[in-house]
């Protein structure tokens, strides 16, 4: 929807509104595009936060497989007596 500034004054309310519920909202001054109204997204509280960091961290757990210890990583590289290969 393309209003100019001009008759946005009287329908701004509505045109907010229009907004907030997903239409695409330009102002136009001189028949160019100026402003396009958009909805601000409400930011996470901090409970849903919380659980999305848990579920994040539990999903990550679950999909973890142990691997070589740190001492034994680098054995690929010496033979049985200890030497580099």
């Amino acid at each position: 929807m393309r209003v100019s500034v001009t008759d946005a004054k009287d329908r701004l309310t509505e045109l907010v509104r229009r907004a907030e519920a997903g239409d695409e909202v330009v102002l136009t001054r001189d028949g160019q595009a100026a402003v396009r109204l958009v909805a601000i997204k409400q930011a996470p509280g901090s409970v849903a936060r919380r659980a999305l960091l848990d579920a994040a961290r539990a999903s990550g757990a679950a999909k973890a497989t142990a691997g070589p210890g740190a001492a034994r990583s680098q054995d690929f590289l010496y033979d049985d007596d200890g030497l580099p290969k």
